[in-house]
């Protein structure tokens, strides 16, 4: 019966055109080659010059979505070397040619070998290498440059990852703790690509918070938008489960699952994509608190969420995943109408992540005392050898 309604909710979800019109993207494949090497001068020892490399480049305001426009259906090449003349014995290098792309890139060759990744401002890749310029060592003869498919993957680096079944308030929540201004409706879908805001606490802190478009039963197997939301995961240092508190219905064909159930799924389409994500904080987020009835759902569920482990064995084995989830807080909210749940969840979203930037911290200076002592070390022992 559970593959039954996946099957059927993969058909209703393809014939939805939610997910053909204004779809974020994230992923793009490209062909690129490097320029070629200029010939040399063999009879006065001239060297041609080096073919350019195709290099992708960090700019603030760059998207996949410019670099397909402007080269839709060419082949990227960079310029080749100049040979060597007699007037100009070594010929010039080629121009490289410069892809610019948002933060967060990733670079795979065809077959999924990783070329490098964008994570800061200043981090450039070369995904084509030029070809040498004509030497004594390769005859005088310019080589030809690299040449290969290439996929380029957008992961949002945020802070937190606002992880959720469609229509569970994750887009109110982030209103709510940001200045963000995201779309917000009452059905499912509504956020089709991701919305970043930023938070910022009194003494100027700021954290990064993604809401991400909606899971669905069967994200980690590709349907619905799947790994297109999953991939956005990997890079936030915490997540953020909202669930809500009456639990989740696609629509009238596909069945009711309660908050629990919801909760466990959650945690099943995390740990079949990728196991280590539930390794990360994860906090749980029980919303819509303000709706009749609301409390007494909780009150009657809440021992079950804190000791999710102890009461997996109730649900069918479909639910259950092999891992589950040890939240590090759970907090029953109201994203829409009270202030002081969503600035609870601010510091405790807050506390964790201070506590994680200490660990890390920690971790650097064991690291540099290791190295510190190692050179030092090193120090004696070449005195030592020189006495």
């Amino acid at each position: 019966m559970v593959q039954l309604s996946v099957c059927k909710l993969c058909k209703a979800l393809s014939e939805k055109s939610i997910f053909t019109k204004s779809r974020f993207l994230d992923s793009l494949s490209l062909y690129v080659k490097g320029g070629s090497g200029g010939n040399g001068q063999p009879k006065y020892g001239g060297l041609g010059g080096r073919g350019g490399n195709v290099v992708c480049k960090v700019k603030a305001g760059a998207s996949l979505e410019s670099v397909k426009k402007q080269f839709k259906g060419v082949r990227i090449t960079a310029a080749s070397g100049d040979n060597s003349l007699v007037h100009r014995l070594a010929g010039r290098n080629g121009e490289d040619k410069i892809l610019e792309l948002p933060v967060g890139i990733t670079a795979y060759a065809d077959g999924g070998t990783k070329l490098g990744e964008l994570n800061t401002e200043e981090d450039s890749i070369i995904i084509a290498h030029g070809g040498a310029g004509g030497n004594a060592q390769n005859g005088w003869l310019g080589r030809k440059g690299e040449e290969l498919a290439v996929r380029l993957e957008l992961k949002l680096i945020a802070d937190i990852g606002l992880v959720g079944f469609p229509n569970a308030g994750k887009s109110t929540f982030l209103k709510a703790i940001s200045r963000a201004r995201p779309k917000i409706a009452s059905y499912p879908f509504t956020t089709i690509k991701p919305n970043v805001g930023v938070i910022t606490f009194d003494d100027f802190r700021k954290m990064s918070v993604a809401d991400l478009p909606g899971l669905i039963e069967g994200a980690h197997r590709n349907l619905g938008m799947g790994h297109q939301f999953l991939r956005h995961v990997e890079r936030t240092k915490l997540i953020a489960m909202i669930v809500d508190v009456n639990g989740f219905q696609l629509g009238l064909k596909h069945p009711k699952r309660s908050c629990v159930e919801t909760v466990l799924l959650l945690n099943k389409e995390l740990e079949l994509y990728k196991m280590n994500l539930l390794e990360k904080p994860i906090i749980l987020l029980v919303n819509k608190m303000d709706v009749e009835g609301a409390q007494e759902i909780y009150d009657g569920i809440r021992d079950t969420l804190h000791n999710l482990k102890d009461h997996i064995h109730k649900y069918p084995e479909e639910f259950q995943p092999e891992k589950v989830i040890k939240f590090q807080s759970i907090l029953p909210i109201s994203a829409k109408t009270n202030s002081t749940d969503v600035n609870d969840a601010k510091l405790k979203i807050r506390s964790i992540l201070d506590l994680l930037a200490e660990e890390e911290q920690e971790m650097v200076d064991r690291e540099l005392e290791l190295v510190k002592k190692l050179k030092s070390s090193l120090r004696e022992h070449q005195g030592e050898m020189i006495i």
